[in-house]
């Protein structure tokens, strides 16, 4: 080694970083919007009002329009990342209230199914009592 690059290790090191932070941010900036999680959002959400979450889980409903709409709002910032997360969690919320909204139906059903046998159970047991 010579006296020079004794006494300067570090420029090599710095102009290393420089540039790799530039490649950093250059690839940050240049990366495309999440259309494919915001379409997956956007038809989640048209699943749920379908669904009829807006009457059955409305909170995950609307939690899941308002992640959408910060997605949206993230790109037009040009965080993509940000957008990416937040579509896809607008889609969980979306299939949440999608799901919660079957159970809930699904509960309506079953509860009316129990109904209806206990009124057939009571009948069966008053006509056979009528015939002894």
């Amino acid at each position: 080694m010579n006296a020079t690059s004794q006494l300067h290790p570090k420029p090599r090191v710095r102009g290393t970083v420089g540039l790799m932070g530039a490649l950093a941010l250059g690839a940050c900036a240049s990366m495309p919007p999440p259309t494919s999680n915001l379409q997956a959002a956007h038809q989640a959400i048209s699943g749920a009002e379908q669904a009829e979450a807006g009457r059955y889980a409305p909170g995950e409903l609307s939690e899941a329009r308002a992640k959408l709409a910060a997605a949206d709002t993230a790109v037009s910032a040009q965080r993509m990342t940000l957008a990416a997360r937040l579509a896809e969690e607008s889609q969980v919320e979306a299939e949440l209230a999608t799901s919660k909204s079957a159970q809930v139906k699904a509960q309506a059903v079953n509860d009316e199914m129990k109904r209806s046998t206990s009124v057939l159970i009571d009948e069966m047991q008053r006509n056979s009592g009528e015939k002894r």
